[in-house]
């Protein structure tokens, strides 16, 4: 007997409830084997709901009230992996021709344009089941050409075109606590950030400092192209990367100038250093 089919689960989010029944229809005529396990009206519910299903793809309305779906990608894209589930593929709706061009260009998220025809989302579809094909093989998308990791990079682009007024202001100084003082730390000194539940610890060729700040929200005040995103704990100043090795479990380490300690690389990072 052939085995079934691999049933693909995902979760759709929309605020206006005619969209998601008409791409639910529609999904179900072209896809009959993606399984919608769950809708969401907002993106604080779709976050929600990616952390409680644990899908291998969510499609995102790019415009939401509230939590837009590019500030919901960016916090999924910061959701803990494990040996059986890694972030989901991502997939935007859009109204805006702009947005989905973009999205395609990059190669690193999909798009689907409002309302949902039959024949252009069947091309989305196949597109979109390449690249989970690929994600199964072990592969991932390559950086961008400016070596910032791609999802990460497309995000901040999506968020400037969302939020136009100019290029984005990205953090210059860290101030953070170094014994019982503040120190005011430039940011092309830090060699990497490491967070743990409460502190996020500041690496200086000279110094060790903590602050009060997630990586979720560091990956949004950093420049991208500056510190790259290589494991949801870690970011690494990638002027301070001096190679990359790998321990006895094949996990890749990154080395840093400067530090004797080794990073470790999760694999939704990988890619970064595919040929090295």
């Amino acid at each position: 007997m052939s085995e079934a089919p691999v049933k693909i689960r995902a979760v759709l989010a929309d605020d206006e409830r005619l969209m998601r029944e008409q791409l639910r229809t529609r999904l179900g005529e072209v896809w009959p084997d993606l399984e919608i396990v769950a809708e969401a009206r907002n993106g604080e519910e779709a976050v929600a709901l990616v952390q409680e299903h644990r899908p291998d793809l969510v499609f995102l309305d790019i415009r939401m009230p509230g939590l837009t779906g590019v500030d919901a990608a960016r916090r999924i894209a910061q959701l803990p992996e494990d040996d059986t589930w890694l972030v989901p593929e991502i997939v935007f709706i859009t109204a805006y021709d702009q947005y989905a061009i973009e999205a395609f260009a990059q190669g690193v998220a999909d798009y689907v344009l409002k309302p949902a025809e039959r024949e252009r989302l069947q091309i989305t579809v196949e597109r979109i089941k390449k690249r989970l094909a690929q994600r199964g093989e072990g592969a991932s998308p390559a950086a961008t050409a400016d070596g910032a990791p791609p999802l990460q990079q497309l995000l901040h682009k999506l968020a400037a075109q969302l939020n136009p007024g100019g290029a984005p202001q990205y953090l210059q100084w860290i101030q953070a606590s170094v014994g019982q003082a503040i120190q005011m730390i430039p940011v092309d000194d830090v060699l990497f950030f490491i967070s743990d539940e409460k502190y996020t610890r500041v690496q200086t060729p000279k110094l060790e400092a903590l602050i009060r700040k997630p990586i979720k929200e560091l990956v949004d005040e950093l420049d991208p192209q500056l510190f790259w995103q290589i494991h949801r704990s870690t970011l690494v100043n990638a002027h301070a990367i001096d190679g990359i090795t790998r321990d006895f479990r094949g996990r890749q380490l990154v080395g840093v100038k400067g530090s004797t300690e080794k990073l470790e690389v999760s694999r939704s990072y990988t890619h970064l250093f595919k040929g090295m």
